[in-house]
This record gives C-alpha cells, sequence and structure tokens, in this order.
C-alpha cells in the first residue's frame, strides 16, 4: 500500500491504494468521484478522461500512485457551482450525447482541446482529436456541433476579456 495524496477538484485528498490501483479506480473507489467511467479496461474508449496537471489524460492508464502529488480535474468539478462550463453547456444544447457513458470523457477531452486550441476549432479537427474516444450511439455530428459551438463561445469570451485588459 502506498499513500496517495492529490489536489482534486480544487481540494486537497489522500488515501492509501495498492500500488497497482489505477487513477480511475482511486477517484471512483476510494473519493467517491463515479462521473469518471470505467468503459473498456484498455484504454480504447476514452471515457474515464480526466486532466492531469492541466492535460487530458486516460486515468485507466495511470496508476494513482504516479499520480500523487498532481492536480487532477473531474467532470465534477468542471461546472462553476449550478454554472455549467460552457463545453457542459454546449452538450446540453446541441445533445452532444444519447445514453451519457460516454458524456464525461468527451467533454474533459474538448475541454483541453479547446484550451489547446484558442483561436478555434474546425470541424476536421474536432473530428481527429476525438479519435480515442468512442461513442456508441450518437454518432458523433451533435458531439462535433457541440464542441465547435463551445469553442466558439470560449474563443469570443476569451477575446472580451482580452479587450477589457488592454
Amino acid at each position: 500500500m502506498s499513500d496517495v495524496s492529490l489536489m482534486v477538484n480544487g481540494k486537497r485528498v489522500s488515501g492509501a491504494a495498492e500500488d497497482r490501483t489505477l487513477l480511475v479506480h482511486f477517484l471512483r473507489e476510494n473519493l467517491g468521484l463515479t462521473g469518471t467511467h470505467v468503459g473498456c479496461d484498455t484504454s480504447q474508449c476514452g471515457a474515464c478522461v480526466v486532466h492531469v496537471d492541466g492535460k487530458a489524460v486516460k486515468s485507466c492508464t495511470m496508476l494513482a500512485v504516479q499520480a500523487s502529488g498532481s492536480t487532477v480535474l473531474t467532470i465534477e468539478g468542471l461546472a462553476n457551482g449550478a454554472d455549467l462550463h460552457p463545453v457542459q453547456a454546449a452538450f446540453k444544447e446541441h445533445h452532444g450525447l444519447q445514453c451519457g457513458f460516454c458524456t464525461p470523457g468527451m467533454i474533459m477531452t474538448a475541454t483541453d482541446m479547446i484550451s489547446r486550441h484558442p483561436e478555434g476549432l474546425d470541424e476536421a479537427t474536432v473530428r481527429a482529436e476525438l479519435d480515442g474516444n468512442i461513442c456508441r450511439c450518437t454518432g458523433y455530428h451533435n458531439i462535433v456541433k457541440a464542441i465547435l459551438a463551445a469553442s466558439t463561445t470560449m474563443s469570443k469570451a476569451s477575446k472580451g476579456k482580452a479587450k477589457q485588459a488592454a
């Protein structure tokens, strides 16, 4: 057993975990953060994507002890209280989900994607970057539409803040 200490969704957390415990299982079982899903156990589906130190990571590919000392953001920490994150709002508005199982991973992947492309996204880029996330229900059309809408919203907000600062 090893001690694991993380900053998760803005809160310092710690706990004991076997050295072989995956981050996804530590989040779900030790911390009760069940929004991060286990879909395939082979890192193929992307349902378990979280942000570790600001980067999207499939949490089934990382041991909890490897993440110790890191800052982790899960789907539960994305919204600002009752206010949805722009990506969450866009998924809701554009019906970027059906069963919802892949949605947390899709949203976490999308927020990372948008942060890496602050100038905006196009459909080809979104589709290429969703390659590691599988949705078995939607055919991706509304997911892509939601990500593009969120990208536009966030890009406009970023430009507005830059103008105010100048």
